[in-house]
């Protein structure tokens, strides 16, 4: 494969909820205005050994999660720098409209972080699977979305979005992760990383789950002959309309992977860059307009198609498009 990045010498799985807990107990040690929030879920977020360093910072506010993003914006007006947490489908659907109001539309600096995306919520099922969250989000002006590949990305990209002014969502997958990234990698908010360069096609994927399967997929492809490029696009907004384009017109066309509902999450994002400045033919992997269920992470992504052998089987049906007349 021809890697654009440097492959990491060490390949242990990490868990990103501690690299999480561990990136802001740095932070806090260097800046006194970084708090923690969370809503019940301290073990299940990584952040008890903040709380442990820091008691006065951290504010446990039991299953009350609106209200927690409401704290979390006043503690901005004081100029506080705020984490609050909790699994996406509480971050996204039962705070939102503390997000958009108190926080984003006030102009704070709340840094709201949900954990446990999609199918990653596995036993918690249906009720807890968020395939939602990005799309509404989306919808907030002037909103950073951040869903890192890896520990290291997240490591990297966590004091900027501390940093960035303005409110954010970071989307984390909670479990061990496999680092794709040798920690001399640098990062940008709002630019996607190019992880292996290819001529025929373009895979652009999110998150650790689809990153992961998305590298795979290159993988088995490369073994028919097929070069696929695969771009890391851990911020969807604003998303990296620029290296879109120029892999549109290097490759031709474009496959996105996602671990969330295929409409107004990153197929949709990279959708509208495509038809507003390079249209090619794309297709979109991801949770097709259904509900989530109970089941292993492996069952669940057999379940929605998030694995390497779809992804690749898909892109190769996205190939013959690129020489087929429309309509035909």
């Amino acid at each position: 494969m021809n890697y654009r990045i440097t492959r990491p010498t060490k390949t242990e799985a990490i868990e990103m909820r501690v690299v999480y807990g561990g990136e802001l107990i740095r932070l806090a040690g260097e800046d006194e205005r970084i708090v923690v929030l969370d809503a019940d879920l301290m073990r299940a977020n990584g952040t008890i050994p903040f709380q442990e360093k820091y008691a006065e910072r951290t504010l446990d506010v039991g299953v009350a999660e609106a209200n927690m993003v409401g704290i979390s914006a006043g503690l901005s007006a004081t100029g506080l720098i705020p984490f609050p947490a909790t699994f996406t489908c509480f971050a996204a659907r039962r705070t939102f409209d503390q997000f958009f109001i108190s926080a984003n539309y006030a102009k704070q600096n709340v840094k709201l972080t949900g954990t446990d995306p999609g199918v990653s919520a596995a036993f918690n099922g249906g009720t807890h699977m968020s395939f939602e969250d990005i799309g509404l989000m989306r919808t907030i002006p002037g909103i950073v979305i951040c869903e890192p590949g890896d520990p290291v990305s997240l490591r990297k990209l966590l004091p900027q979005i501390a940093y960035r002014e303005g409110s954010s969502y970071l989307r984390l997958h909670r479990k061990a992760i496999t680092p794709v990234y040798d920690e001399s990698e640098e990062f940008e908010l709002g630019k996607g990383k190019v992880v292996v360069d290819g001529t025929d096609v373009t895979i652009i994927a999110t998150g650790a789950i689809c990153l992961a399967e998305a590298l795979a997929a290159a993988d088995k492809l490369a073994t028919d002959g097929v070069s696929a490029a695969v771009i890391d696009m851990h911020t969807v907004k604003p998303i990296d309309a620029d290296l879109i384009v120029e892999y549109a017109g290097r490759t031709g066309a474009i496959l996105t992977c996602e671990n969330h509902q295929v409409q107004g999450g990153l197929g949709s994002a990279v959708a509208e860059v495509l038809t507003d400045r390079h249209p090619v033919p794309q297709r979109r992997i991801g949770i097709q307009d259904l509900f989530g269920e109970v089941g292993t992470q492996e069952y669940l992504q057999e379940r929605f198609g998030l694995t390497a052998a779809n992804i690749a089987a898909e892109t190769k049906h996205l190939m013959q498009r690129k020489t087929t007349p429309v309509g035909a």
